[in-house]
């Protein structure tokens, strides 16, 4: 059974399944939702509890001892397993499977993943998992979908703050969701309750902002040149190194002019993005998007201006390589005229 973040409150309050799957990308978010169903365990009188890191030298067999040992006093027990590397090898997903056959009786089991690909999503053990319990996806929200997020948090220590101040603080706190749980509990410290002013959220809120290439990524396909330019500014005041931006570009354009050659010939998109290994679904709609926007010749003009920048990196021409960067990704944002 597959559940949503925002329906797990409501499920915990009406039952609790015998085996839990958490995975997604925001620590925070699998951190709070363990924490909610370990809470909700002790007042079911699950008042055991064994954690289990599969690790690299870790022992299956371990699994079915601790749901296996229960305590002499005939109490419930959470057996809380954590795969930190998301990957339990061919043992642990054999173990795995046969766990999910026949669970345990009286034994609550927890199971800890980060994110996963695609080929863990396919694998057989996640889906005896999914479907011998419940799997719930924690994903950072995307940064249109942040304000709404900060104005639920808000709402909880009964505050409310306009949109101009919820966009301020998505903007500065994007990519760190730990920090944006910490200035929204530092603006509750700061201010009663009520509706909060941007002239309070402006002063109060910190730039906790992380910038990564996988999110400059997504700008560029969405075509997003505001973001984008923020993006490489950050990125060029953590001194990320300008040829794994270069890869970053290219790679995208590489891709694009593919699946956009392929469009344009009449071939089938779904066999184009098989071939360039897009399995990911909000992968092949962002992908899709873009190629709405972009045409063969804008993505040849990139190309191009992508050898430029390399030649730039490695001394043969001239010029500011970040300029060059910031020029190609409003070229790639532009809409065709």
């Amino acid at each position: 059974m597959q559940l949503r973040a925002d329906q797990l409150t409501a499920h915990l309050a009406r039952n609790l399944a015998p085996l839990y799957v958490l995975h997604g990308d925001e620590p925070l978010l699998v951190i709070e939702a363990g924490d909610a169903i370990r809470a909700a365990a002790r007042a079911k009188g699950f008042s055991e509890r064994e954690v289990l890191v599969a690790g690299a030298n870790f022992k299956w067999d371990a699994l079915m001892l601790a749901a296996g040992n229960m305590s002499l006093f005939g109490d419930s027990k959470l057996v809380d397993l954590r795969i930190p590397n998301g990957k339990p090898g061919r043992d642990g997903g054999e173990m795995l499977a046969r766990y999910c056959t026949a669970l345990p009786e009286g034994v609550l089991t927890l199971v800890t993943l980060p994110q996963l690909d695609w080929t863990a999503r396919k694998a057989a053990w996640f889906n005896a998992l999914a479907q011998a319990g419940v799997a719930i996806e924690l994903n950072a929200p995307a940064l249109a979908e942040l304000p709404e997020w900060i104005a639920q948090r808000l709402a909880r220590q009964s505050q409310s703050a306009e949109h101009g101040a919820l966009e301020f603080i998505a903007v500065h706190v994007e990519g760190n969701l730990l920090a944006a749980h910490q200035e929204i509990q530092k603006l509750g410290l700061l201010y009663p309750e009520g509706k909060l002013t941007l002239a309070q959220v402006e002063d109060a809120v910190l730039n906790v902002a992380r910038y990564d290439v996988d999110k400059l990524r997504a700008a560029l396909l969405d075509g997003d040149a505001a973001r984008c330019a923020r993006l490489l500014e950050g990125l060029r005041g953590e001194d990320v190194a300008p040829p794994l931006l270069l890869w970053a570009f290219a790679s995208e354009i590489r891709t694009l002019a593919a699946l956009r050659a392929a469009q344009d010939e009449g071939r089938p998109l779904a066999a184009a993005l098989r071939a360039e290994r897009v399995f990911d679904d909000r992968r092949e709609a962002a992908l899709k998007r873009a190629l709405d926007r972009l045409r063969a010749p804008q993505l040849r003009a990139a190309l191009l201006a992508a050898a430029r920048i390399d030649r730039m990196i490695k001394g043969l021409v001239q010029g500011d390589v970040w300029d060059e960067f910031l020029q190609l990704g409003l070229r790639l944002a532009r809409k065709p005229t």
